[in-house]
């Protein structure tokens, strides 16, 4: 299975991946409350609410010449043409397209919910981690302490069926909605495993999800960062650094993180950024909003090295090349995605949304990687994707480079105490 084609998706969230549009690096003005986007339930006509999304484009876009057309030309095109919910949803899209843009999307009512429940971090389900090979719905990984886990669900099962409703063929996020459901009810899959066929009857409840791993390895700790959506992030990285204290370096792994929110990108980087920029955020009037870590904020001085692959993105890019600029960190893997716009998310009514670019950014050394990635220091490429730890090329080689580090960092102490 080559690499590029791993869509890793948590039951829980079930948008975040390569082919999908990314939910991933909003303003640190984001309205959160109690950890949660604010739901506009007001109700407006299809016709209304496709003009008013119109004009927040129209105002709010990055680029003012919104890719070099008269923007007047959708409303006169739409006029009185729109009746239903269906209607709007193709003409925003149509007009959203002509901005030739990846990243600025309308959110339906269940995609606003999604992003809602991404950031809380909690839904009712199994606990496990799915990925789409070759059209097989497979287990990547199982959440301790989950019903999958005590189901004895294992990474490389396939999931044949839910509910008797076949798997193969269908998309991730499809499978993921045929496995989720209300505290407390069951589901039942179809499992292969190997050579053999069984049935599984599991009981939904709610999940909190983790977007941090932790490991040690004799003197590394290893930090596995999956996403910098969640809102609990920064309290589950405090508590990681605490876990590896003792060590004297640490790997921290942002392959497959296509980002999440900017103020996590942001906090996590104080932890090692004594002072100084960590993200210049640059709007259509080309105003510079510079972000600063705070010296105050304790910080971690000990050799870091980060794992990056094509995958990483968005808020996984402003700290590895916050890191990297810094100097303060060796960037191990293949070069990032190259996802250098920030996106808003803006309620709208019918509890609607949109996702909107209105600005990009910098690292601390003024560098645009939109379209370009974050260049690894050592680039390893891993061919075919491995679960297995001892098969994981980039994984051995940050390994290697940080116990290289490790011994450096001890001579220097030595030679400075002569």
């Amino acid at each position: 299975m080559n690499k590029k084609y791993l869509i890793v998706i948590a039951i829980i969230i079930c948008f975040i991946g390569l082919n999908k549009i990314f939910y991933s690096t909003y303003l640190k003005t984001l309205e959160l409350k109690n950890n949660r986007l604010l739901i506009n339930t007001e109700k407006m006509e299809p016709q209304k609410l496709f003009e008013m999304v119109s004009n927040i484009i129209e105002k709010q876009y990055i680029e003012a010449d919104l890719n070099h057309q008269d923007w007047s030309r959708w409303k006169k095109h739409y006029k009185n043409k729109i009746k239903t919910e269906d209607d709007m949803k193709v003409a925003i899209d149509t007009m959203i397209a002509s901005l030739d843009e990846p990243y600025t999307h309308f959110l339906t009512k269940e995609e606003f919910k999604n992003l809602n429940t991404s950031i809380k971090s909690k839904i009712y389900g199994i606990g496990v981690n799915i990925y789409n090979d070759s059209g097989k719905i497979r287990v990547f990984s199982v959440m301790p302490d989950t019903p999958a886990q005590r189901a004895e669900l294992k990474p490389n099962d396939i999931i044949l069926k839910v509910e008797n409703i076949e798997c193969n063929g269908k998309k991730i996020d499809q499978v993921a909605e045929m496995i989720r459901g209300a505290k407390d009810t069951y589901v039942s899959l179809t499992i292969k495993r190997d050579n053999n066929i069984f049935e599984k009857k599991l009981q939904r409840e709610e999940i909190k999800i983790k977007t941090i791993e932790t490991k040690i390895y004799d003197n590394i700790g290893y930090i596995n960062l999956s996403s910098f959506l969640s809102a609990e992030m920064e309290t589950e990285f405090q508590t990681a650094l605490e876990e590896t204290k003792n060590c004297e370096g640490l790997i921290l792994d942002l392959r497959w993180n296509t980002g999440g929110l900017l103020d996590n990108a942001v906090n996590i980087a104080e932890s090692f950024v004594d002072s100084g920029p960590i993200v210049s955020v640059v709007t259509r009037n080309g105003r510079k909003n510079i972000i600063k870590a705070d010296p105050s904020t304790p910080k971690v001085h000990k050799p870091i090295v980060i794992i990056i692959n094509e995958a990483s993105a968005s808020a996984s890019e402003i700290f590895s090349g916050a890191m990297q600029d810094y100097k303060l960190a060796t960037i191990v893997g293949h070069k990032s995605f190259g996802k250098g716009m920030v996106q808003n998310v803006i309620p709208l009514p019918n509890e609607t949304g949109i996702n909107l670019t209105i600005a990009k950014y910098l690292t601390p050394l003024n560098h645009d990687i939109n379209k370009k990635g974050i260049t690894p220091n050592i680039i390893i490429d891993t061919g075919d994707f491995s679960l297995d730890e001892k098969k994981d090329k980039q994984l051995i080689k940050a390994k290697s480079v940080l116990i290289e580090l490790i011994n450096k960092n001890k001579s220097l102490r030595v030679s400075n105490n002569m």
